[in-house]
């Protein structure tokens, strides 16, 4: 199956704050929020949903492709990224714009406050499915320019290219009209609880109503697991306790990856996110959205711990 990832190309800044984040919100005084949080400790990784996804699949034994944009300092990022096994051809640098930058706070219960700049990812729209050299089986839309994030939907549709939505970070960005088109359009959506509770009052469309215009949903809950709806059942698929807790960033991407490993090889949905659960449990274990590390073997071992897979997992390269 010939996948493209679309999405942002970033470096993140991590930071840790040694305390709550909830102890310091006065409840009558949210209207008028101002906080600054000394932290501890600050790293520069890489990062960007795209590249995040990219790289635990390409852990997994993927070559996955990448569409997206980089500023003219991605150069030993892009070569980084080659080294590692994923598909950069479709990556256009911006000459004078600098890569996007993501800059987040984790508190001692693993919350996470965020900002984002976009750099080169504002001329993501720029991009087009109609120019790569072959048309893909299925795209992943995840959060990017808001006018990429609708251009791209719309493509995949007049060219008949399934595609796997994920709005998240820019659920609140998206006007009703697109987020409700873009999901409607969708083979399926992926979310978790908070960000779906965001969707449902922005959309204004109801759990019952997205299962029925999607072939599937997943929904994942942290620590409480994951959901995975499609239009008559819904199955829970529990966490995998972490052998200790590093940093939640770029947990959900590496979720996604692990799916799809599943998906593009034809498992079956519950299957595909027990592998995603997995993915996101090595990545909660490492520092950064790109600090775990392991090869396909490592991780068929460590599933067949937790999950009786019948030997499915020994098929796959």
């Amino acid at each position: 199956m010939k996948l493209v990832l679309t999405g942002g190309i970033a470096y993140d800044y991590l930071m840790t704050f040694p305390g709550h984040f909830s102890e310091h919100l006065i409840p009558d005084r949210l209207d008028r929020v101002s906080l600054s949080f000394l932290v501890d400790s600050l790293t520069r990784r890489r990062g960007g949903i795209a590249a995040n996804i990219a790289y635990t699949l390409a852990l997994l034994g993927e070559r996955p492709k990448v569409m997206a944009t980089a500023g003219d300092d991605s150069e030993e990022y892009l070569a980084w990224m080659e080294e590692q096994g994923i598909d950069t051809s479709a990556i256009e640098i911006i000459p004078g714009e600098s890569t996007a930058s993501f800059f987040v706070t984790t508190d001692q219960s693993q919350a996470q406050i965020g900002s984002f700049f976009a750099g080169a990812m504002a001329y993501a729209s720029q991009l087009s499915f109609t120019n790569l050299d072959q048309r893909p089986d299925l795209a992943m839309i995840s959060p990017n320019d808001l006018e990429a994030m609708v251009t791209y939907t719309q493509e995949c549709r007049q060219l008949g290219i399934p595609y796997f939505y994920d709005p998240s970070q820019q659920i609140i960005r998206l006007n009703r009209e697109d987020l409700r088109q873009g999901i409607e359009g969708c083979q399926a959506l992926f979310s978790n609880d908070y960000e779906f509770r965001m969707i449902e009052e922005k959309t204004e469309l109801s759990l019952d109503a997205i299962c029925a215009s999607v072939d599937f949903l997943i929904i994942t809950r942290g620590e409480d697991g994951t959901d995975l709806y499609t239009d008559n059942t819904e199955v829970h698929i529990p966490a995998i306790k972490p052998q200790s807790i590093a940093d939640p960033t770029g947990v959900g991407d590496a979720f996604r990856a692990g799916f799809l490993k599943g998906y593009m090889n034809g498992l079956r949905l519950e299957r595909c996110c027990q592998m995603g659960t997995l993915a996101a449990t090595y990545c909660l274990e490492a520092d950064g959205s790109m600090g775990h590390s392991y090869n396909f073997d490592q991780f068929k071992s460590r599933f067949q711990d937790h999950f009786n897979d019948h030997g499915e997992l020994d098929q796959l390269k």
